[in-house]
């Protein structure tokens, strides 16, 4: 990979950024509605905004927030956070082969804004091209683009969330679940993604009542391994006879 230039390192920053611009959108309400429920809770407001700053993570600041708010350990909301964002893990496994060679400085910082917006925005670029052909500043225009998004609309619940108590009340969240759809949506372009898709969200319904988001851990799984299996080269031959 030949090293970018000064202007097409800003030409990428921008259009990651620019890519990202739908999804800042469905996140805006959610960032609203986390500021406004820390201003209704047990933390300072300077806390909501840390957490937005080093978290970086909404449904994790949610879950913790409604955790602290009920006097759970530390224990149980860093073990309850951690198993929420272990999809996280699968998104960096996806991405890897494409960021892999890069020194540890610039994956740690793309480590650091991958968020399920970005993983989108940046696995729609990079699975067009071969591993290690593209630079890593679309990634870094999309996902500095998220984190101050994100920063901008806690920062606007923190400082007018008290003037609207009922806001969270007003159905703003479906917002973010639109983003999920057009998150997952465009990836179902076989029957693999479809397969792991459906048993991942039919798991997770019927195991939502499990303690700690477990539920939701073993439907990722359990989608991983229908994907997985799918995959395999004997499973898209007979999958290829069964659609003729």
């Amino acid at each position: 990979m030949t090293h970018p230039n000064h202007s097409t390192r800003l030409a990428e920053l921008t259009a990651g950024a620019r890519d990202i611009i739908p999804m800042m959108v469905g996140a805006a309400p959610f960032g609203v509605i986390f500021g406004t429920l820390v201003t209704s809770g047990p933390l300072h407001l300077w806390h909501g905004q840390l957490m937005s700053l080093v978290v970086f993570a909404g449904s994790a600041q949610f879950i913790a927030l409604g955790l602290i708010a009920g006097h759970a350990s530390f224990a149980v909301v860093l073990a309850t956070t951690l198993v929420v964002n272990l999809r996280h893990v699968l998104y960096s496994a996806t991405l890897a082969p494409y960021v892999s060679h890069l020194p540890l400085r610039w994956r740690l910082a793309l480590g650091g804004v991958l968020t399920d917006e970005v993983f989108a925005v940046a696995w729609s670029h990079y699975r067009h091209h071969p591993p290690g052909s593209v630079s890593p500043y679309y990634f870094l225009g999309a996902g500095l683009a998220m984190y101050l998004n994100w920063q901008i609309w806690t920062l606007a619940g923190l400082l007018f969330g008290a003037a609207f108590p009922g806001l969270q009340s007003l159905g703003l969240d479906f917002a973010m679940v639109a983003t999920f759809i057009a998150i997952v949506v465009p990836q179902l372009v076989a029957l693999r993604y479809l397969a792991a898709a459906a048993t991942s969200g039919a798991l997770a319904f019927f195991w939502q009542a499990w303690p700690y988001k477990l539920g939701l851990l073993g439907a990722v799984f359990a989608g991983v391994v229908v994907g997985v299996l799918l995959s395999r080269p004997g499973s898209q031959r007979r999958t290829a006879e069964v659609a003729q």
